[in-house]
């Protein structure tokens, strides 16, 4: 029965292709923590979190000092096969999160433990990420037959006009039959860019918003009446957190479904957004709802009170957590959209040696092999760490 021994921290930061941008941040590169976990039978693991100060509130800092504070190898103990460690992590949390009314302050800190315990024991055990979320769903109805493959969207981020017109005819050229456009951006006018996306995209593909909390309350009508003849699917996150209570009078005017994301970061964001009326859509990341499990228990929340669901993920996240989100969306039925294994497209380097980027029309086929069914690849760790921290388990 095989323990944790050895527990690495890496901050890795990750050079992009070009700038990411959106109404709320722009980054040219990606700060991930990186956690490596050690069995004392020798297995390794890997997982990701992914910091956002202005989504969960943490920071690499944050997040290395919450693992410091955890002992993980106590936790969990000597476990003698798969299915007890996936029980075992579904009841695990770290103070910090515990002691967060939005039970999201330790998210990313969590995900990267969790993720590379499962990796872990996955090949200790000969497991996968896929029987992970088998073993750990309350809702059986939700579970696809056996793992699927998986059709991602695409997405357009604020740009220039040329690039705008660029991308929409790579979205329309690579088959994509879904397209996330960022909106809200000061001094872009949102209709004008909408009307030439639309145009060259056409009418069947399915077009949603996102605006990163760009708009206040008492303007989001104002600021959406132009952008409805577009007929855009959904309206994502379009005020600051502060302000979401104001959703439940707003969402009947909007006559768009509303996704929360800044506002859906734990299980109690998921619960209050049930109760108050405030969203049609939960977009759930792994990284932000704090792991595989916590992720999968805000997705059956929303099947259960009849909301829609979108997997989403970190703009620059690595293939971590890419191969986590497609055990996830390649298991679960229903997920209305899916984001992620944008690696290829997005990084100028990843830390793992497979490519596990999405192909033509958005689609990737299940990962096989045990844990996550991704390998790291030593050397892009090493170049890519900024700093690190060991913490052993005697």
């Amino acid at each position: 029965m095989p323990s944790i021994s050895r527990l690495k921290l890496f901050h890795v930061a990750l050079p992009l292709k070009k700038a990411i941008r959106h109404a709320s941040h722009e980054r040219a590169t990606s700060d991930s923590l990186v956690a490596r976990v050690d069995l004392d039978d020798g297995s390794v693991g890997f997982g990701e979190g992914v910091p956002r100060s202005y989504v969960t509130g943490e920071t690499i800092e944050t997040a290395t000092a919450a693992l410091e504070d955890f002992d993980a190898a106590a936790f969990l103990g000597r476990l003698g096969d798969f299915a007890s460690v996936v029980e075992r992590l579904n009841s695990m949390t770290l103070p910090s999160i515990a002691a967060d009314p939005r039970g999201m302050f330790g998210n990313a800190a969590r995900s990267a433990l969790e993720l590379a315990i499962l990796d872990a024991y996955g090949r200790s055990f000969g497991a996968s990420l896929s029987d992970a979320v088998r073993l750990a769903s309350r809702t059986p109805s939700l579970l696809t037959d056996s793992p699927t493959s998986v059709r991602y969207s695409g997405a357009i981020t604020a740009e220039s006009p040329r690039g705008e017109f660029l991308s929409a005819l790579k979205m329309r050229a690579y088959g994509f039959h879904q397209v996330k456009l960022k909106v809200g951006v000061a001094g872009q006018d949102d209709a004008k860019r909408l009307s030439q996306i639309r145009r060259i995209l056409g009418r069947s593909i399915d077009v949603r918003l996102d605006a990163n909390e760009a708009w206040s309350a008492d303007e989001l009508l104002d600021r959406v009446a132009p952008l409805r003849r577009f007929n855009p699917s959904a309206l994502e996150q379009p005020v600051p957190h502060a302000q979401v209570s104001q959703l439940a009078r707003l969402r009947e005017e909007l006559r768009i479904p509303v996704m929360l994301d800044e506002s859906l970061c734990g299980y109690p964001d998921g619960l209050r957004a049930i109760e108050d009326g405030t969203a049609d859509i939960f977009n759930v990341r792994v990284s932000k709802c704090g792991g595989l499990i916590p992720t999968l228990r805000l997705i059956e929340l929303a099947a259960n009170a009849g909301l829609a669901v979108q997997l989403g993920c970190h703009p620059g996240e690595t293939g971590l957590l890419s191969a986590a989100g497609r055990h996830l969306a390649g298991n679960v039925k229903g997920i209305r959209y899916i984001e992620g294994s944008y690696d290829r497209h997005v990084l100028k380097q990843n830390l793992i040696h497979e490519d596990v980027t999405f192909h033509y029309g958005g689609w990737a086929k299940p990962l096989k092999g045990p844990g996550l069914g991704v390998t790291v690849d030593p050397a892009s760790l090493e170049s890519m760490t900024v700093t690190r921290r060991e913490i052993r388990y005697d």
